[in-house]
């Protein structure tokens, strides 16, 4: 790239605070960054480091109670701060598009979305209709999606999520931008329908010749998608470079920690477990002396670290690379790191429960809105059979719609079962409601939810919480008693004792998924369901909170299900893998039999999609087409076979004319698939670490 270019985007030393009635709170400080033509650069940080508002800067829409107090951000040279609203009018969206976490946030519901894309080029470029719809058609087929112009006559309800996201990047490409923000655009996404998007990114990228800035707390999703990074803590750059640099010569204590507490292949629960980054990250009005990351850094050194401003500094031999670090030529950064103690591995028990061909079917009014009309079933679960034991993880992965929050629902009482058994120490309970079962029962299986903001009452204390559902299970005979309970949970789940009379509001995301944990083993729970536990928390956070989880199992030899789509963190957790796909149990083994081959194609498709925040590992590259099939109208034989890339090796069109017999490759090892014995011995690995 040609350093004599001019930068599309130029952010120069720029300070954003916001105004409240009490104070003033600085939100970002002294950030700069560049953006060179055709470049993406990854914006890498935790929940409230200031990336989304770096973002709304650039868009210059921070709101009434946001200001840009010092710096500059200029865009094609031009300075945004000081353009009149109609020149930014002319700017955004036709030069500068964003995408945003939620496609449905930018959809309007009542409009066809063929009409929606021909405004941008109709408002902003003024051309005919025909025209319009042309470029339509055009970008609609550009990103993927079947059967374009139906696409174009549909509403978005009629969409799936991964369609929507495709939509709103159509349309953010439909005036051709030179620069495209994209914040956090797969968060709310499936791993494959993900990786499909994020490929699609890349080559709109190069088609277009665009400029991108991309808004993540994904690692492995920047390594795979950008060509510089630039890490923020509480407001501040701390580190920028090209990412062979910083993923591999990281010169900041606070890139070091993430890194560390993140499961890259490798790393294992009992030998080699997570470190998680000490402390919590600090509120922008208490924000620390010097350097803002000092409180929770490894090598703070008092009278030093803490004695004033701390600006960026160049890193010598490396390409525009910069940390923010005082100390970053005195430390050893290729020390391996301080272990966290080994972990003993739990001893695995008898089997606690035993599933037997499991189903739950729902029935559904084929005209849901009116009633009437035929019925449709719905098979949410199509004969599972698993069983799981005493200090087990167990995962069961799979994509939206895959049917593991509706086993989980049966399991809990929730919902019951169409047909077939759940046994919980050889009692049958898949048929028992939960407002029929005994109290110990359901104290014996609990769940932790995947958001921990809706799962506490706003308006009861934290101990108050823990303390009713101590009552509810029947331990402790007066408050008294249920009161030092409370407060032993509050030391299990490692949270202060002073946090029993704090509301929820006043609790981060992870203290607030530590209390749901302390409630879920309120009663002794022998199985915990975690629900996606740790997927709406930051990745610092996620290893304290799977690291409370499985010293919590040690200690209690509590059974843990643990449903996920992240097989990063399940490869890192689990002692078992179940993969599911709409509704059946593709694969089922050790997680040592599902990480190697021979697969199950969806599970090796999965694989595919995980993105890995490490330079070193290679991967196969496998793109589902299609989205998942509707559970109301499955299709014939193999579930699998409408987006399976080995389809053609089975002879006879087999895989569209029977549901495959469940074989087992090894002792422990199951998979639903009409391949032959030669297909699964030449399948080779999905991922691969060069060596050092």
């Amino acid at each position: 790239m040609n350093d004599e270019a001019q930068p599309i985007l130029e952010i120069d030393k720029l300070s954003i605070s916001f105004f409240t009635r009490l104070r003033e709170i600085p939100a970002v400080m002294d950030f700069s960054a560049k953006v060179m033509p055709g470049e993406a650069l990854g914006l890498v940080g935790e929940s409230g480091c200031g990336k989304s508002t770096v973002a709304l800067g650039v868009m210059q829409d921070l709101g009434v109670n946001g200001r840009i107090v010092g710096g500059s951000i200029k865009f094609k040279g031009r300075e945004l701060n000081k353009m009149s609203p109609e020149e930014l009018r002319e700017i955004r969206g036709s030069q500068i598009a964003m995408i945003y976490q939620e496609p449905m946030a930018s959809l309007n519901p009542a409009m066809k979305i063929g009409k929606q894309l021909m405004e941008v080029p109709m408002i902003h470029e003024r051309v005919s209709e025909k025209e319009a719809y042309a470029r339509a058609l055009e970008v609609v087929t550009d990103v993927k999606l079947p059967d374009p112009k139906r696409m174009l006559n549909s509403y978005p309800h009629q969409l799936s999520g991964g369609q929507q996201q495709r939509i709103v990047i159509a349309m953010a490409l439909m005036s051709k931008p030179s620069l495209l923000i994209l914040d956090e655009p797969t968060t709310a996404l499936d791993v494959t329908v993900e990786a499909a998007v994020v490929e699609l990114v890349k080559d709109l990228g190069k088609k277009y010749g665009t400029s991108m800035l991309f808004i993540s707390h994904n690692l492995g999703l920047v390594l795979e998608t950008c060509d510089r990074i630039c890490v923020m803590y509480s407001g501040e750059a701390v580190e920028r470079g090209s990412i062979e640099d910083v993923f591999d010569e990281m010169q900041h204590p606070y890139t070091q920690a993430l890194f560390r507490s993140i499961p890259l292949p490798g790393a294992d629960k009992n030998a080699r477990p997570l470190i998680a980054i000490p402390g919590n990250f600090p509120l922008p009005h208490e924000r620390p002396e010097g350097c803002n990351f000092g409180p929770r850094c490894d090598y703070f050194e008092a009278g030093r670290c803490d004695a004033g401003f701390i600006p960026m500094e160049a890193v010598p031999g490396n390409d525009r690379h910069q940390t923010r670090c005082l100390k970053f030529k005195e430390i050893d950064w290729a020390a391996p790191p301080v272990v966290a103690a080994k972990k003993a591995k739990g001893e695995i028990g008898p089997v606690v429960l035993k599933i037997d061909n499991l189903k739950k079917y729902y029935e559904v009014a084929a005209n849901a809105l009116f009633g009437g009309g035929d019925t449709k079933v719905v098979k949410a679960n199509e004969t599972l059979s698993f069983e799981a034991r005493e200090s087990e993880t167990l995962a069961i992965v799979g994509e939206s719609g895959c049917g593991k929050s509706t086993f989980a629902k049966v399991l809990m009482g929730l919902e019951t079962a169409t047909s077939g058994q759940i046994l919980l120490d050889n009692q049958s309970i898949g048929s028992v409601a939960i407002e029929k079962r005994t109290t110990k029962n359901v104290a014996d299986i609990q769940m932790v939810f995947q958001n921990p903001f809706d799962t506490l009452n706003p308006s009861m204390t934290v101990g108050r919480q823990i303390m009713r559902a101590l009552e509810i299970f029947g331990v402790g005979n007066n408050d008294t008693e249920r009161r030092a309970r409370m407060l032993d949970l509050l030391d299990l789940v490692k949270l202060p004792r002073a946090f029993a009379d704090r509301m929820p509001r006043q609790l981060s995301g992870g203290q607030k998924q530590r209390v749901g944990i302390a409630r879920a083993f309120a009663g002794d729970a022998r199985i915990v369901v975690a629900d996606e536990p740790v997927s709406a928390l930051d990745v610092s956070v996620q290893a304290a909170v799977t690291d409370l989880l499985m010293e919590i199992q040690r200690e209690h030899k509590t059974t843990l299900l643990f449903i996920s789509h992240d097989l990063s963190i399940v490869r890192y957790l689990s002692d078992r893998v179940m993969v599911m796909y709409l509704g059946h149990v593709v694969e089922l083994g050790t997680t040592d039999q599902v990480f190697s081959p021979p697969y199950h194609p969806y599970t090796e498709a999965l694989l595919s999609a995980v993105p890995i925040a490490d330079t070193k590992v290679k991967k196969k590259h496998i793109v589902l087409e299609g989205d998942i099939p509707s559970a109301m109208n499955p299709p014939s034989g193999c579930p699998f076979q409408t987006r399976c890339g080995w389809k053609s090796k089975v002879p006879g069109g087999l895989c569209e004319k029977e549901v495959p017999p469940v074989r087992f490759l090894a002792e422990g090892h199951q998979v639903k698939c009409h391949l032959s014995d030669d297909d699964f011995a030449d399948m080779e690995p999905v991922i691969q670490i060069a060596a050092e």
